[in-house]
């Protein structure tokens, strides 16, 4: 208690100093404070310092139940987007041999794949991006302070060291970056005890054996996609459908290629309980939600899959005046970024209502720098932004999925220009290409302009990414016309569209 009241004390003479300070010289320690070190608000601090003002960035990242920690660099650097596209690739490559000795390489037999070897080389390459971000901060002048940060005022923030000590600052403009988590299911006895999230997966240095993943959002798909790949017994718990908010006949072609490729689905079930056993396996109890049945798996890992957790409780926002939406406990923000406390604002994954991916938290901060401290008054667009599903067959999309563009314009005023293609990598190695397919969504109005394109094949994000620039051009169906394709290459068919939905015409590619 003696300590508890010595901290009190110390903490409130640290306010008092600071309030007194800025009453007498109307200064605050920084022009910007950064409250959480990933993507968004490294890229929003970097650019603020570029500008001339005076930055400092607070990141601290709670171990996972686990005990997972990691550094700089947020969730895409640490345990998303860069661990996860290396792991893929891992396994793109494991199907790369299988197709190599139809090209005439002469591979002996078997092929095994060594998880703690690939474990090291994806954990050494994050560890040295979080060591150059830290040179980039030092770089531009960005103060880096490892503090787990909240707030006491409008432009007061505390920062708490891994030893709790406290150290506060003030800022003219305050920034919240702080990301998202996994959720664990709170009913489900064991899911804490036994299970992993993706913020274990990618730090683990033995292999998971048999693994069961909870869940068929993006992240459970591509880490079972990947484990599949390099040679584990996988299989996808699903509660209800897969790739919620993604157009659906999309996401049953990658589920569909899943399957072929040796991942099991467990279909409209969801989990009850998680025991170890004495051998040290898991064993997961589930119920079939058709049936009301109950039924019993044996696994070494569960991985839990189920959603995001916006990592703002911590912040003391609410008592500051900071509104949340109640659902997500994510902050409300306006067009310009802001929250209802006018020189606080929120980017990336805990804003509400605006796409949890890493482009976009990195050009929304660096937009919000420039209208804060410079003349610029762009806003970020979020309309059209593209993305990728980085699964064994990749499914990459910009714009509207089919349901919601005849949602939104209705049936009859949309145009869906289709085909089935063979990747011509597919023919010699004499692979499956049933689910490799093309989708643009038009308007039938005019020139038909494109408001959703969709694309399941080889290199998937690859091609997204130079059609979503004509997404911003206002691309339409002629422009598709116009355009020479590039012989011979997946992209290409993206532009020989002919076929309609509306025909009934068979849609599939034939010849070279």
């Amino acid at each position: 208690m003696a300590a508890f009241c010595k901290g009190r004390c110390r903490l409130k003479r640290l306010l008092f100093q600071q309030t007194q300070t800025r009453n007498l010289t109307g200064k605050f320690d920084y022009d910007l404070v950064v409250i959480g070190g990933g993507s968004g608000g490294l890229a929003c601090s970097k650019e603020a310092a570029q500008l001339g003002k005076k930055v400092a960035v607070l990141d601290y990242v709670d171990p996972s139940p686990k005990g997972t920690k990691w550094g700089l660099g947020g969730t895409c650097v640490n345990v998303g987007c860069i661990p996860k596209k290396l792991m893929h690739q891992s396994a793109l490559l494991g199907t790369a041999v299988k197709d190599a000795r139809k090209y005439g390489w002469n591979i002996p037999a078997p092929v095994s794949h060594d998880w703690p070897t690939m474990a090291e080389a994806v954990q050494n390459h994050v560890r040295s991006l979080n060591w150059g971000h830290r040179v980039q901060l030092q770089d531009k002048k960005v103060k880096y302070l490892n503090l787990k940060g909240s707030l006491v005022d409008e432009h007061t923030i505390r920062g708490v060291s891994k030893t709790g000590k406290e150290t506060i600052l003030t800022a003219g403009n305050i920034i919240l970056a702080t990301g998202m988590r996994p959720k664990y299911p709170s009913n489900v006895p064991g899911a804490v005890e036994h299970g992993i999230t993706s913020d274990d997966i990618f730090w683990l240095k033995e292999s998971p054996g048999k693994t069961l993943v909870v869940g068929a959002s993006y992240v459970a798909l591509e880490c079972a996609g990947f484990l599949t790949g390099i040679g584990l017994d996988t299989t996808i718990m699903v509660r209800s459908i897969a790739l919620r908010g993604f157009d659906q006949q999309m996401a049953g072609l990658v589920t569909d290629y899943m399957d072929t490729y040796g991942t099991k689905f467990t279909w409209k079930c969801i989990p009850k309980k998680v025991e170890k056993l004495a051998s040290g396996a898991l064993q997961v109890t589930w119920e079939d939600l058709g049936s009301g049945r109950e039924d019993r798996g044996t696994f070494d890992t569960v991985m839990w899959a189920i959603g995001r957790t916006a990592e703002t409780k911590t912040l003391n926002l609410e008592k500051i005046g900071v509104a949340l939406k109640k659902e997500s406990g994510k902050v409300i923000v306006g067009d310009n970024e802001s929250s209802s406390v006018p020189n606080i604002f929120a980017i990336g994954d805990i804003a509400e209502g605006r796409p949890e991916l890493t482009p976009v938290a990195i050009k929304a901060g660096k937009l919000l720098a420039r209208r804060l401290f410079s003349p610029s008054t762009e806003l970020m667009n979020y309309d059209n932004v593209p993305t990728t599903v980085f699964t064994p067959l990749e499914y990459g999309c910009v714009g509207l999925p089919e349901e919601e563009a005849e949602k939104r314009y209705g049936k009859d005023a949309i145009e869906v220009y289709h085909a089935f293609f063979k990747p011509l990598e597919f023919s010699v190695a004499e692979r499956d290409s049933s689910q490799c397919y093309i989708k643009a969504v038009c308007l039938r109005e005019g020139d038909q302009p494109i408001v959703g394109l969709h694309f399941t094949g080889p290199n998937a994000g690859e091609v997204t990414q130079g059609f979503a620039l004509g997404f911003q051009c206002g691309a339409t169906y002629r422009h598709l016309l116009d355009t020479v394709g590039i012989h011979p290459t997946c992209a290409e068919e993206v532009i020989k569209l002919n076929i309609t939905k509306r025909s009934g015409l068979d849609a599939t590619v034939t010849g070279c």
